[in-house]
């Protein structure tokens, strides 16, 4: 007579034996490997947008750099365009007058530089309504508003910067 009774039950009893024995070496093998992440790669569009909204704002804090962030969404949106090309466009953000790239990209250095980056990495998908679906925006400090201001009424004023919808 066979100490565990029949031959099945003692096949099924090292049967689970030997998965809660493989499970243990699962788990410590895991856990004693050290987490590892992947690396991020910036696209070139995130780091021109990333760049745009450090450009413009990174002196208002995350409010700021949202709101030049949403317009930057809203244009992209209404144009059928993508991020990069609504920030790369000619006279649109004067830090892309007669820059590139490589010219700004030490901006992302900047403390403010991972939020720049979180949000480019994520433009399409922000409130547009956060700026009342403004389009364009400009200094509350310059002392001459923007031609396309003269008469108008912003939706928005956010830090030093007045949103408009035009």
């Amino acid at each position: 007579m066979m100490k565990y009774g029949h031959k099945a039950g003692w096949v099924e009893r090292a049967l689970i034996v030997l998965a809660i024995l493989w499970g243990m070496a699962t788990i410590c093998k895991v856990a004693g490997q050290e987490h590892t992440h992947r690396t991020y790669t910036p696209t070139r569009e995130h780091k021109v947008v990333a760049i745009t909204i450090l450009a413009e704002a990174r002196g208002e804090g995350n409010k700021g750099m949202y709101a030049v962030a949403a317009v930057i969404a809203q244009r992209a949106f209404e144009r059928k365009r993508t991020p990069e090309q609504v920030c790369l466009k000619a006279y649109q953000f004067s830090c892309w007058n007669g820059k590139k790239l490589k010219d700004l990209e030490h901006l992302l250095t900047l403390p403010q530089g991972k939020y720049a980056m979180l949000l480019a990495k994520t433009v399409k998908r922000l409130s547009r309504d956060y700026v009342g679906y403004a389009n364009h925006y400009h200094a509350t400090w310059m002392k001459k508003k923007p031609y396309w201001a003269k008469g108008k009424r912003p939706v928005k004023i956010i830090g030093q910067h007045a949103f408009y919808k035009l």
